[in-house]
């Protein structure tokens, strides 16, 4: 059975040209946890909509997360406990520094749920794909939470945040990472 993948946007506005719209449109029995337009700052709301799709889902399930959504991953994890084939969760940001401008500050995060950044091992094998130079974290950090979650850290190199802004559109190399993640264990050892 093939698995269901169940894309996990950031909190930003839909991009037609970014890779997880990209993805989304080459896998076509892929689900996208949908944008909330009501309390999309709230990560318990963005939670519970990322665990009724895991609720929803047939079959074994890959998540792929990018951003905001990465955390979304980490805080679900730490809550819901439903069975996860595996997550690609893709330049997480560092939650609590301050962003670039146009993003919400620390202390509004924190306010909605998002700070402290869970730091628990997740149940289900990962890859942290990071950039080395992504304006939403510093590598060292990056490194830091693939290690607190038990992920197999992957170095994209200087790709910013991946995202259209950085250059990125389709983004292949998505495929392969959902392929070693449905690889069944004894073979990923």
């Amino acid at each position: 059975m093939q698995p269901t993948v169940i894309i996990v946007p950031g909190l930003r506005d839909h991009v037609e040209e970014h890779w997880q719209t990209h993805l989304h449109r080459e896998l076509p029995e892929s689900v996208c946890v949908p944008r909330l337009h009501a309390h999309t700052l709230s990560c318990r709301a963005w939670v519970d909509a990322l665990d009724a799709n895991i609720a929803a889902a047939r079959g074994p399930i890959v998540l792929v997360a990018h951003s905001a959504g990465v955390m979304m991953v980490a805080h679900w994890a730490r809550q819901y406990r439903r069975a996860i084939l595996g997550a690609l969760l893709v330049t997480p940001p560092d939650f609590g520094v301050p962003l670039p401008e146009g993003y919400p500050a620390p202390h509004v995060l924190e306010e909605n749920g998002w700070l402290p950044t869970p730091m628990e091992r997740l149940p289900f094998p990962s890859i942290v794909a990071a950039s080395t130079n992504d304006p939403l974290a510093r590598f060292t950090r990056t490194i830091g939470l693939a290690r607190a979650w038990g992920s197999k850290l992957v170095r994209l190199g200087n790709v910013g945040h991946m995202n259209p802004a950085s250059g990125f559109g389709p983004w292949h190399d998505a495929h392969t990472f959902i392929r070693q993640l449905t690889r069944p264990v004894h073979e990923q050892a």
